[in-house]
């Protein structure tokens, strides 16, 4: 029950940034430039995205009680 908790929790924060992006993309697509709190804001939302999923795929192999690598890169090998 907890991964599924886990996966739940990270589905959402996946929505909220990916949300953010596509307001970002949409006010690019329009011909707006971001201003540098958006630009910053970009960013931070990638970063959170990236981190997510680095940390669903090692609880993932965690729960498949498979080693679960310290590097960010090998938990996607």
């Amino acid at each position: 029950m907890r991964l599924e908790l886990y996966q739940a929790e990270t589905s959402r924060i996946a929505k909220e940034q990916t949300a953010l992006l596509d307001e970002a993309q949409q006010t690019l697509a329009s011909g707006k430039k971001l201003s540098r709190l958006e630009e910053n804001g970009v960013l931070h939302a990638l970063q959170v995205l990236i981190e997510n999923s680095i940390g669903k795929s090692k609880h993932i192999l965690k729960a498949a009680n498979e080693p679960v690598p310290v590097s960010a890169y090998d938990a996607f090998l």
